[in-house]
């Protein structure tokens, strides 16, 4: 090696510029989109800018936050889960029914309800390391016997559609606390469900970017094989994965039951879709290995402002789709355009 060579400074140790940090970040895509949407509905709907219907719309977007949060680490990890909207819904009938039937305090319900749910994550993740299928085939699987134990388990039980009311069961009002509150500040009606979303949120973004199983997240979805080469637990890790996209479905599911104390055994069909797309357009790639909890977030919060915007507007609720597939294909293309500047960059 030359003496040039050798006083030549390392580019891999040398200081970023913040602008450069800056492309790198995957919810950049998501930050300007969101920015967009919410300056077009300022000024498209003169309701938008209220108080009450902010509030609104962060109650939209944390509903469908909580589930784009582990389905957007799920995602970096490298799989998807199809079941996941259908499953929310499976979490509250679990919920509902087991404490109907056992004339129990609800929190037996609940906690019932917790263990099946997590089962179901189980049984996603250890048939998806065990049988080496796509997950794509796993768990549109479990989507269809989960729809299936729904609708026939409801009906065989309840003799309709729907479950029976345990709103004079004891324990329903601190369940409704913890899962289906509200509290008023002025003329804003903020939402417990707004705190569960900021939560996990923060929690997720610890465990991406402070943590060893957050490397591993990444690792498992970059290159799975590599990973476990170099000694990543990559079938735990994707385990844990599903478990925790099972978790979050157990507290959207419980918040579904605790605000209305009945569930339709239907409800929760498509509604996976929206979590992957809300974790997309924050910047989470279909290939893994790349993307945000806040991404995610951002992402979610374009899906609240978006629905609730152009009912502010007035607009015709079918074009809700349009626009929210507009926002998906312009997300994704910036976020890939952002991505190559960063890599060109580095």
């Amino acid at each position: 090696m030359t003496a040039g060579r050798r006083d030549r400074p390392d580019e891999r140790l040398a200081p970023r510029s913040a602008a450069r940090r800056l492309l790198g970040r995957p919810e950049l895509g998501a930050v300007v989109g969101a920015a967009a949407v919410f300056v077009f509905f300022s000024i498209a709907a003169d309701p938008f800018l209220r108080a009450s219907s902010l509030s609104t719309v962060l109650y939209a977007s944390s509903t469908i936050g909580i589930m784009a949060v582990p389905v957007a680490l799920l995602m970096i990890g490298g799989e998807f889960d199809l079941s996941a909207g259908v499953m929310v819904t499976s979490s509250a009938l679990v919920s509902s029914m087991s404490s109907y039937q056992l004339t129990a305090n609800v929190w037996v319900g609940v906690g019932v309800s917790l263990l099946v749910t997590l089962a179901v994550g189980a049984f996603n993740g250890v048939m998806l390391v065990r049988t080496r299928l796509p997950s794509f085939i796993i768990t549109l699987g479990t989507f269809l016997m989960l729809t299936g134990l729904n609708l026939g388990l409801t009906k065989l039980i309840s003799g309709t559609v729907s479950t029976k009311s345990i709103g004079d069961m004891e324990g329903f009002p601190t369940a409704r606390d913890v899962f289906a509150s509200h509290w008023t500040i002025g003329s804003v009606d903020l939402q417990v469900t707004i705190l569960w979303w900021f939560g996990l949120v923060a929690v997720a973004t610890w465990v991406l970017l402070r943590t060893r199983t957050g490397n591993w997240i990444f690792a498992a979805g970059g290159n799975a094989a590599a990973a476990r080469a170099v000694g990543v637990p990559v079938a735990r890790t994707k385990v844990g994965l599903y478990m925790a996209v099972a978790f979050c479905a157990w507290i959207s599911g419980q918040h579904l039951l605790f605000s209305f104390d009945v569930v339709q055994s239907g409800e929760g069909v498509g509604n996976e879709f929206l979590y992957i797309i809300a974790a997309v357009i924050g910047g989470c790639l279909m290939t893994g290995g790349y993307g945000s909890a806040v991404g995610a977030a951002v992402g979610a919060f374009i899906f609240g402002m978006t629905s609730k915007g152009i009912v502010y507007a007035q607009w015709d609720p079918n074009w809700f789709e349009f626009f929210l597939g507009m926002m998906l294909l312009l997300a994704v293309l910036l976020n890939a355009w952002v991505r190559k500047r960063a890599e060109a960059g580095e």
